[in-house]
């Protein structure tokens, strides 16, 4: 049997969001050491490799995501010693890491914007986008009109400030504290691969690149059209100001640096994706992979079920395996409520039970936040406690992003184990039941079914770089599939009901064949009866076909 394991497709990357993970000094924030310190943890928990949320110095503006310095490390989170130390403890235990890489705009506080801004005839001038007012354009319907072009940002208004000290806009796509930088600007490009190199002489392993296909922006700055939407950043086709020509060249040219050394890997955050942008920046000699957020919408609109999720894996794997692109799988992040607060109803862990058989067993890569292996519920916060600036200042009615980024919860301790002092953000209340100390001892657990199911992806290479076939519909509420490489079938059956179901077995095998790998309702068996068998509520069921050639 085939078993050609490449880390970065087979592997599990767990997400860290360094500050929320496990604080080694007691001042109430995450840190590099206290990673470091957790990677016991992880490797028992069987991940591959880590991706580090941001770590660099920052003024916060928008917590980690607004750079000073892309190659240093924030004293709150540590020192390069700190990292190095990190980088090479996780080798040691075969853990890759992964770099959260943020180049399409600095912090306004980076040393490049300081010079930037001071006088028009500075050398860095150019290494942002600045621009003279156009007053006699109107506003029309793409959203209020302020400077240059109609453009809007991301987290509200126009994507243009005005700067008093030369007289001139500048363009930022998300806060005013966030100026985009110029990658036209040959130096630029220079200055931007010199820190990919930094990162990579000290053994990074591969880099998610934020918002990688909004780097370049329309040499004209023409206005974008307009489209329906709530906010001004919606109310507009957003053709001018990402997914430029220009991109393409570049991310061949970061294929070439990162094929220089070996097996590293870069993922992108398609920004607004769709898989024909993934199929587009993804390939042999672009990205590796880029991100599609297939399950992390959840409304009147996509609500959560089986025909949801099928449909979702339909339309992905449709344009993606035409393309030859192996895809990615998402339930949770730093920016999106966590899928247990999203599919669940109070401390039930039936849908993210499911949610995780989803993102372990289907055709992809898959990328677990840190907390979904114990079911991490988003915290509550009042208005006046929102730190993410974008919750308060910006969207009157969005609560932020802090919720999903509360302490990791270890044990039952104060602050759940996470500090000795108060945390940057509260822990949330269920702590004291939901910890990994105590689903660890639980064997029914989410955190012990999250362990036998990763061991399944290790034993079983079909989980990882099989094929994909759906052989039941989803109409019942029951979703089934098969994952195939060479002789060795694996079948999923997973119920999204609160009720039983009577199933079919999959038409071309012999159910005699079949072995139970895993049952989430504690079923001792497997058998069938006129090749129909009875599922649980909410049950999972994984199943090997022993026979290896399909019946006809």
């Amino acid at each position: 049997m085939s078993d050609n394991f490449i880390w970065w497709r087979d592997g599990i990357i767990y997400q860290i969001y360094p500050r929320s993970f496990a604080d080694s000094n007691g001042d109430g924030i995450g840190d590099l050491p206290g990673i470091t310190a957790k990677l016991d943890y992880l490797a028992d928990l069987g991940i591959d490799a880590l991706w580090l949320s941001p770590f660099y110095p920052t003024p916060d503006a928008d917590f980690g995501y607004d750079i000073s310095n892309y190659t240093d490390v924030d004293p709150r989170f540590g020192t390069l010693a700190d990292f190095d130390e990190l980088v090479s403890q996780a080798h040691q235990r075969k853990i890759r890491v992964v770099l959260d890489m943020v180049m399409n705009h600095t912090s306004d506080q980076h040393p490049w914007f300081i010079e930037s801004r001071s006088s028009r005839d500075n050398p860095k001038r150019d290494w942002y986008i600045w621009k003279d007012a156009t007053p006699s354009k109107s506003a029309g319907f793409g959203g209020s009109q302020r400077g240059v072009n109609n453009w809007q940002a991301s987290f509200g208004g126009s994507a243009w400030e005005f700067d008093p000290t030369t007289g001139q806009y500048y363009l930022h796509s998300f806060l005013k504290e966030q100026p985009d930088v110029n990658w036209r600007n040959p130096e630029v490009r220079q200055a931007q691969f010199d820190v990919f190199r930094f990162w990579l002489e000290r053994g990074v392993d591969g880099f998610r690149l934020d918002v990688f296909n909004a780097y370049f922006k329309d040499a004209q700055f023409r206005d974008n059209p307009p489209k329906f939407g709530l906010r001004g950043f919606d109310r507009q086709q957003h053709l001018h100001d990402m997914d430029q020509p220009e991109l393409l060249p570049l991310l061949q040219e970061l294929r070439v640096l990162l094929e220089a050394y070996p097996e590293r890997y870069a993922v992108g955050e398609t920004y607004l994706a769709t898989p024909e942008k993934i199929a587009h920046y993804a390939g042999d000699d672009r990205l590796h992979a880029a991100f599609s957020f297939d399950f992390t919408s959840h409304n009147l609109i996509y609500p959560w079920n089986s025909r949801f999720v099928m449909e979702k894996i339909t339309q992905r794997d449709k344009t993606l395996d035409a393309a030859g692109i192996w895809p990615t799988t998402v339930m949770s992040n730093h920016d999106l409520s966590r899928a247990a607060s999203r599919y669940a109803r109070g401390e039930d862990d039936h849908q993210p039970l499911l949610a995780m058989t989803l993102l372990l067993t289907l055709r992809g890569t898959p990328f677990l936040y840190y907390g979904e292996e114990i079911g991490m519920r988003d915290i509550a916060l009042k208005r006046t406690e929102i730190l993410d600036p974008p919750g308060k200042k910006y969207w009157p009615v969005y609560k932020g992003r802090d919720g999903c980024r509360s302490p990791m919860q270890w044990n039952d301790a104060p602050f759940a184990g996470f500090s000795s002092a108060k945390p940057w953000l509260p822990v949330h209340p269920n702590y004291l039941r939901r910890n990994v100390a105590a689903q660890r001892e639980n064997p029914n657990s989410l955190f012990n079914f999250t362990k036998r199911l990763i061991g399944l992806r290790r034993t079983y290479p079909a989980l990882r770089q099989g094929s994909f076939r759906v052989f039941f519909r989803a109409d019942t509420g029951v979703l089934a599939f098969e994952r195939q490489l060479d002789d060795q079938r694996v079948l999923v059956y997973i119920n999204f009901n609160r009720a039983t179901r009577a199933v079919s077995f999959v038409r071309d095998a012999d159910p005699e064949q079949a072995t139970m790998l895993l049952s989430s309702a504690g079923r001792r068996e497997f058998y069938t009866s006129y090749n129909r068998f009875v599922l649980n509520p909410y049950e999972v069921l994984i199943l090997e076909l022993k026979n290896p050639q399909r019946l006809p």
